[in-house]
């Protein structure tokens, strides 16, 4: 291409960077404008991936209404909030509601008092979790259920029970955190795989049935990420796991992933795979070659196995 050419062509390259920055530019106005003054409710928000949501969607000018088992903790995230917002965009005191996700019995009163927090759910944000460690054959099957009741079981209760008031307003979003594990297991995962299996499935269905009343939903499945979810997995025999895992410690952060999370949101989109390259590719492996992924699985599992009892 000679020097006249290029320089023909400069204007019009010129404007398509220009048309791109101003989409760019539009795109964010809208993020912005869904986010702000919208009534936001993030489980689990007392540590880990939870707390930072709550502290990019507090900066995003969201009105929050903060759940987790700890209340003090809760209190205490609200005094931060409080003592170190530097936004200029006006931000609102978080409401707080403490209950236990996996107490099927508290969850009814707890959608009622989020509820009147605001007087209405734009976005439900449902993180809360419980991580596994342990072999099939050493677990117990009341293990099995605790990691559903948290993992899977709370999650839909809640969600249903503030589905009917964004099914009057026709509009709502409900988010659920899950895992790149909900899409490939893992050996010594199972329970907690299983769970975030179950819930990819059950939002999906709710993704379909919602559509038609203007309420969107959607799955982010991270990879991992730099938390206490290895310390505070339980085991086989229900105890506390209490260590950190190699792969959790070399995770993302858990503030970066809370701001693709904002980004997920704000942009509506429907399933959202927040992880490296390696478990992305896993997923493809399972899909187009399962013999192969299978295969890599039980190698996977036999070094774990020595690994334990060398």
């Amino acid at each position: 291409m000679n020097l006249i050419t290029s320089m023909a062509l400069l204007p019009l390259f010129c404007g398509f960077v220009g048309i791109f920055s101003l989409f760019k530019l539009l795109q964010q106005i809208r993020m912005k404008a869904y986010l702000k003054d919208s009534v936001v409710v993030i489980t689990g928000a007392t540590s880990g991936l939870g707390k930072e949501c709550a502290k990019v969607f507090h900066a995003a000018g969201a009105k929050l209404v903060l759940c987790g088992r700890n209340k003090e903790a809760l209190d205490e995230l609200t005094r931060d909030f409080a003592t170190s917002c530097t936004t200029k965009i006006k931000v609102y005191k978080p409401c707080i509601v403490a209950f236990d996700l996996a107490d099927p019995n508290a969850i009814v009163a707890a959608a009622a008092r989020i509820l009147q927090c605001f007087g209405h759910v734009d976005i439900l944000i449902n993180n809360a979790g419980i991580s596994y460690r342990g072999a099939i054959k050493d677990t117990s099957t009341e293990v099995d259920k605790k990691v559903m009741e948290t993992n899977y079981f709370g999650p839909v209760a809640l969600t249903k029970a503030l589905l009917p008031s964004m099914i009057e307003k026709k509009q709502g979003h409900i988010v659920v955190i899950s895992s790149i594990q909900g899409k490939i297991s893992i050996p010594f995962r199972s329970a907690y795989a299983a769970s975030k299996h179950a819930t990819q499935a059950f939002f999906d269905c709710l993704r379909a049935e919602m559509e038609q009343h203007g309420i969107d939903v959607t799955v982010i499945s991270p990879g991992y990420i730099h938390t206490n979810l290895s310390l505070n997995a339980i085991t086989a025999d229900g105890s506390r796991y209490g260590v950190m895992d190699t792969t959790t410690a070399q995770g993302r952060s858990p503030t970066e992933v809370a701001r693709d999370v904002l980004a997920a949101v704000a942009k509506k989109k429907k399933d959202v795979i927040l992880s490296d390259l390696l478990p992305l590719l896993a997923t493809y492996i399972r899909t187009l070659a399962p013999g192969l992924f299978f295969r890599l699985m039980a190698s996977r599992a036999r070094k774990e196995q020595k690994s334990e009892n060398p």
